[in-house]
């Protein structure tokens, strides 16, 4: 009797040790899939501002001109 309790707790500790595996894995693949997706956010603000900044300069040119033929 005893040996099949052992045997009943090995086979759940089993169990339960391919489900965290099992887990660990899709937990694993989200996190990646969680990483690439911030890297785009990032690489999109990262566009975004440098496209401001050329605005900015093209402003900065364009009033530059004007003060000349002001002058």
């Amino acid at each position: 009797m005893t040996e099949q309790i052992e045997n009943l707790i090995l086979e759940m500790l089993k169990g339960l040790r391919n489900e965290v595996q099992t887990l660990r894995s899709e937990v694993r693949a989200e996190f990646q899939d969680v990483k690439q997706r911030l890297t785009s956010l990032e690489r999109g603000q990262a566009k975004g501002h440098a496209d401001y900044a050329e605005l900015y300069g093209d402003h900065a040119r364009q009033q530059a001109a004007i003060d000349r033929l002001s002058e």
